[in-house]
């Protein structure tokens, strides 16, 4: 049979309670009981200026923000519109029914003023860090590193070849020109001085050129995450122009910060070839910190001339040994800051009969040593060990959160323009995620008490 039509919405009044409509098991609850943001207005007082009209609580805005991110709304419109109309939303950012949603205009002016200058997201982030820490998520013996390239708000359709633009003062008035401009005086520069970029974005001038991204070739950001191997939480996270060197620079600052901010140093510390540089490493070593991580050698040949691993390196004396018996010594000079040349005598080559296959268009044989070598000895010394192979394995939850943060939170393109935008989003990601870890630890049942 046919039933009625119901719902004719004829009642002036209704019995109605937010609190009764959002269920227990839903996400934005579990959320919020291990959220803890009471802090937030005593730290951004100094910001606020003490006359004028009340303004919109910067924990409302947060919580907004955090709802945005957690489900993949990232446009501030659209998350002031799904803030308006879906009532999970409003019972976790403490809105009635009736209490308006800020304009979506209102978050713009706040995050490029009083969030930047008191650095809040930061603050936020690190706060869940400290809560995931206090519930032993956190082990703080293994640290993972790695970056993944997610692609700026540039068109790479539109860009300026070479690494100079001639700005024009409309453009110098724009952010985020104006705040690369600022960094190309500060440290550390957002080019590289040794290698220029081969085309610049004339509207996120910070972003670089890359091929490592979805696209064969766009403008990108790396997102740079330092993991606990032991939970998958991420203790720090920083953002950087795409370019390896700045990855592995990231890397020293987001492991002092941890130090510093919640007395966590590392034991090890796992990553990919990229992070196996001479400086990486011998960086690790003065912090004791045992390298998991492949060296980035260059040093072997491929065209069946003799490699430096031919060669024999005595400590003792500072010299190489050829296979031959003769030495090669250096001057002590450095070059380019990290190698020094080790050179065989002319007088012992010339006679050699391994000269063809050693150095067949020289005079003699030439051998660079980074000035690191011994750190990158004492990585390749720890390679294949039972903690290496596991940190190995246990490396790998970096790339799933990259993946979780990629396909499940939307990250794969950014809206924010300039490394402050890329922070931004980036700091939001990272606690969003460990503010999952943090509800998926705390929801757990309690283990069964062992039977007597």
């Amino acid at each position: 049979m046919l039933g009625n039509r119901v719902g004719l919405q004829d009642r002036l009044f209704y019995a109605f309670d937010l609190e009764d409509r959002v269920p227990n098991d839903h996400l934005l609850r579990r959320l919020d009981a291990v959220l803890d943001l009471a802090w937030l207005r005593a730290e951004l007082a100094p910001f606020y200026s003490h006359t004028g009209r009340p303004s919109v609580d910067p924990e409302l805005m947060i919580r907004m923000l955090l709802v945005g991110y957690c489900y993949s709304i990232r446009s501030e419109r659209r998350l002031c519109q799904e803030v308006e109309l879906n009532l999970a939303y409003r019972w976790f950012c403490r809105l009635g029914l009736e209490d308006a949603v800020p304009d979506h205009s209102t978050f713009s002016v706040n995050r490029h003023g009083r969030f930047r200058d008191s650095d809040i997201l930061r603050s936020v982030f690190e706060n869940v860090v400290r809560r995931c820490v206090e519930a032993g998520l956190v082990g703080g013996e293994g640290f993972a590193v790695d970056a993944s390239v997610i692609e700026a708000d540039a068109s790479r359709f539109v860009r300026v070849e070479g690494s100079e633009i001639d700005w024009t003062d409309e453009q110098q008035a724009r952010r985020p020109i104006r705040e690369y401009l600022e960094a190309l005086d500060g440290e550390p520069s957002p080019i590289n001085p040794r290698q220029k970029p081969k085309a610049l974005s004339p509207t996120d001038p910070s972003a670089a050129w890359t091929t490592r991204g979805r696209n064969k070739v766009m403008f990108g950001y790396s997102l740079n995450y330092l993991i606990d191997m032991e939970n998958a939480v991420i203790v720090d996270v920083e953002a950087t122009p795409t370019r390896i060197s700045r990855e592995v620079e990231a890397t020293e600052t987001m492991i002092e910060r941890t130090s510093r901010t919640f007395d966590l140093k590392p034991g090890r510390i796992a990553g990919d070839v990229a992070y196996g540089t001479g400086k990486m490493l011998g960086w690790l070593r003065e912090h004791r910190i045992e390298p998991h991580i492949p060296v980035w050698d260059k040093g072997r040949r491929d065209d069946g001339t003799l490699s430096r691993g031919d060669f024999a390196f005595d400590k003792d004396r500072d010299v190489y040994v050829c296979p031959e018996g003769k030495t090669l010594r250096t001057t002590g000079t450095v070059h380019d800051g990290k190698t020094l040349l080790y050179r065989s005598s002319k007088r012992d080559c010339d006679p050699c009969p391994l000269k063809p296959r050693c150095c067949p268009r020289a005079p003699s044989r030439k051998i660079p040593r980074d000035i690191n070598e011994a750190a990158r000895d004492h990585a390749r010394s720890l390679n294949g060990s039972e903690a290496y192979n596991q940190s190995a394995r246990d490396r790998k939850k970096i790339e799933r959160l990259f993946g979780e943060a990629k396909r499940n939170l939307a990250m794969t393109r950014l809206r924010l323009r300039g490394p402050n935008g890329a922070r931004d989003e980036f700091l939001l990601t990272a606690t969003v995620q460990n503010l999952r870890r943090l509800i998926k630890h705390t929801s757990r049942s309690p283990p069964a008490p062992a039977i007597a």
